[in-house]
């Protein structure tokens, strides 16, 4: 009796396993196709030491990175360690994001997580910063050279997901459909995979999209894009884009009074397109729960340090949110709480 009293004060008294993730994880098979595992991955307990860690994200200019962000926080507490964020202020900024990650890697880091502006860009810089310290990419695509790990989904897929919500409503033979389409900026590595990704999935429907718009990310560029695509094309039946786009189309197409007409879709989730779905604005969005991507970043950037990364790929399981699921929708892993204002340090 004494033996089994101390092994259940030993069970109560052992600090709980952190809750393991639901995550995809990309696979190669001896045949080189690209498969897909679904784990439950169990996250560190915790860090060995109070490791410092840069981090650097394309801008903050909407919901979706501060979401990557307080990810990153929370994440970054329960382990134990600290960062220093720095944003580049928008896609056009390669310079400026290549001079602020040095700046920061300069100054005392022990690893680098990355959301980077440019698919290739940045890959020089990324090659000589591992040479000293583990870089890992969060959420954007990025050029191979230098990566230690990847916390992300396939944009690809993303795309897709937001392509089949349209092809399904409408497939080859039902009436013809006409979308705009407003992939992001031109050049950013995540962009080309999204186009992919749609384009595939429109195939062998009866939608067409007549416009395509590039521009940054940011609210303003959004509104006039979608301005003129709407001045060109006031017959349209969709507008499909970024988190931003479709925030900028509801307004515009009540102020014109086109939101019985349009619809909307965006091709990934926020704050402004969960209420949009919820009030029935929008129509639907894929999410790729960005919270759990910041997370992801930070604790296989301790896995790293201390040589203790196994997987070197994965993400999310992306799900499609429409008006009859959003409210079972895990905000807790998709949206920061209201009240969460940007950190970029943490001690």
């Amino acid at each position: 009796m004494r033996n089994l009293a101390a092994l259940i004060w030993l069970a109560l008294s052992a600090p709980a396993l952190a809750q393991s993730w639901d995550l995809d994880v990309p696979r190669l098979s001896a045949e080189g196709k690209q498969t897909v595992d679904t784990i439950a991955y169990q996250p560190l307990e915790g860090a060995a030491r109070r490791w410092r860690i840069c981090v650097s994200y394309p801008h903050m200019k909407d919901a979706y990175w501060l979401s990557v962000n307080y990810g990153m926080v929370e994440e970054a507490r329960r382990l134990g360690v600290s960062f220093r964020l720095v944003e580049a202020g928008g896609y056009p900024n390669l310079a400026r994001q290549i001079e602020q990650v040095e700046s920061c890697v300069a100054s005392g880091a022990d690893a680098l997580i990355i959301g980077t502006v440019s698919f290739h860009g940045l890959s020089t810089t990324i090659r000589q910063i591992a040479g000293q310290i583990p870089v890992i990419a969060a959420v954007n695509d990025i050029a191979e050279g230098g990566i230690s790990a990847r916390s992300a989904v396939s944009w690809e897929e993303m795309g897709a997901a937001a392509g089949r919500i349209i092809a399904e409503r409408h497939p080859e033979g039902s009436a013809p459909v006409r979308l705009a389409w407003f992939p992001g900026p031109e050049g950013a590595g995540w962009v080309r995979f999204v186009q992919n990704g749609f384009h595939k999935a429109l195939r062998g429907s009866s939608a067409e999209v007549v416009v395509s718009k590039f521009g940054d990310t940011g609210r303003e560029i959004q509104v006039r894009l979608v301005e003129e695509a709407l001045d060109d094309f006031p017959d349209l039946d969709y507008i499909v884009g970024s988190a931003p786009t479709a925030e900028a189309a509801v307004s515009l197409l009540r102020a014109r009074g086109l939101d019985e007409q349009i619809l909307i879709v965006s091709d990934y989730m926020s704050h402004a397109v969960y209420r949009g779905i919820r009030r029935g604005r929008i129509l639907a969005a894929p999410t790729d729960f960005p919270i759990l991507q910041g997370r992801l970043a930070i604790e296989m950037a301790v896995r790293a340090i201390e040589g203790k990364l196994e997987i070197t790929k994965a993400g999310p399981k992306i799900q499609v949110i429409t008006g009859d699921n959003v409210d079972a929708i895990s905000l807790s892993e998709t949206l920061a709480p209201a009240a969460f204002v940007p950190v970029f340090e943490t001690h």
